[in-house]
């Protein structure tokens, strides 16, 4: 099988360029500067067109089989105007997938869970819950998904909860930045749970809807086992670096107050909602999330002393 992978220098293609090699797939690595893909057997650096304009795809797509799109302006709030979000994560999309139609087996659009819902949920999140995007980012990846399901081209969808690993960046290597000070902190309180998922399942995800004809032309929310509470993930981070949790039990109010102090005060909706996901249409085709939440989160800490 080969594959084309966009987006091949980010914080999830860095780590799957490698993966898909080590399992037998030829990967065409495209990334803006292909110097910064790691020479390795199976592996084949390419020069990604401009997304931010109209893009010849042609050389990228000659003897591929499938693609793995995961090119992308990341969530980044008030960060770009819509119209920069609408051109990358939505036209570009359609474009590739106009390319590719009548070449490609299938064509795998790494979405976002954020396509579907917004910073916090009561219920738990599944695919039958009608799309409901609070903001740019979620509304440009969910009109993506639409379009590449337009287009023709064999495809999957797949919206992961928010990823972790080394080299995070974001809410997650925020949080690990609190984690490290040395003194106690507030969320011994922080019941909520969240579901996250590691760049480990992540890949083993990626790799399964390739080779499997059961996913074809379907939508799947992506996520661990089971979710962790946030007292638990910081509980997790701070074991990874061999210290004890430190967790008291304070008041809303003091926890937000801490958050202002480190500039995040914006994230307190991510902090103490809840953002459940059931990850069981994926699972009932053969994918298996085997890291569980706490030891991919002290694993990840651990690689990042």
């Amino acid at each position: 099988m080969r594959v084309l992978v966009t987006g091949a220098s980010g914080f999830i293609g860095q780590s799957l360029v490698p993966a898909l090699a080590k399992r037998g797939f030829f990967v065409r690595a495209a990334a803006r500067d292909p110097s910064t893909i790691a020479q390795a057997p199976n592996v084949e650096p390419f020069a990604m067109p401009d997304l931010s304009r109209p893009a010849d795809w042609t050389g990228a797509l000659e003897d591929v089989s499938h693609i793995v799109h995961l090119a992308g302006i990341a969530h980044a709030p008030g960060a770009l105007p819509d119209d920069v979000y609408t051109r990358i994560n939505t036209e570009a999309v359609a474009e590739l997938a106009g390319q590719a139609k009548g070449r490609i087996a299938r064509f795998v659009l790494m979405s976002s869970v954020r396509a579907q819902a917004g910073l916090s949920s009561e219920a738990t999140i599944t695919e039958t819950d009608p799309p409901a995007p609070t903001e740019i980012y979620g509304r440009t990846k969910l009109e993506a998904e639409r379009r590449l399901a337009a287009s023709g081209v064999d495809f999957t969808v797949l919206r992961p909860a928010v990823v972790y690993g080394p080299g995070v960046k974001g809410n997650i290597a925020s949080l690990a930045t609190i984690a490290k000070t040395p003194m106690p902190l507030p969320f011994g309180g922080l019941e909520n749970r969240r579901s996250l998922v590691s760049i480990d399942n992540l890949i083993s995800a990626i790799a399964h809807v390739l080779d499997t004809e059961q996913t074809r032309n379907e939508t799947y929310l992506v996520a661990d086992a089971t979710p962790i509470s946030v007292a638990g993930l910081v509980a997790a981070m701070r074991e990874g670096l061999g210290r004890t949790p430190q967790l008291v039990k304070m008041p809303h109010g003091a926890i937000k107050r801490l958050m202002k102090s480190f500039g995040r005060e914006a994230d307190w909706e991510r902090v103490c909602g809840t953002f459940e996901i059931d990850a069981s249409k994926l699972m009932a085709t053969g994918w298996t999330p085997e890291v569980a939440t706490p030891d991919g989160i002290k694993r990840m800490m651990r690689a990042g002393r």
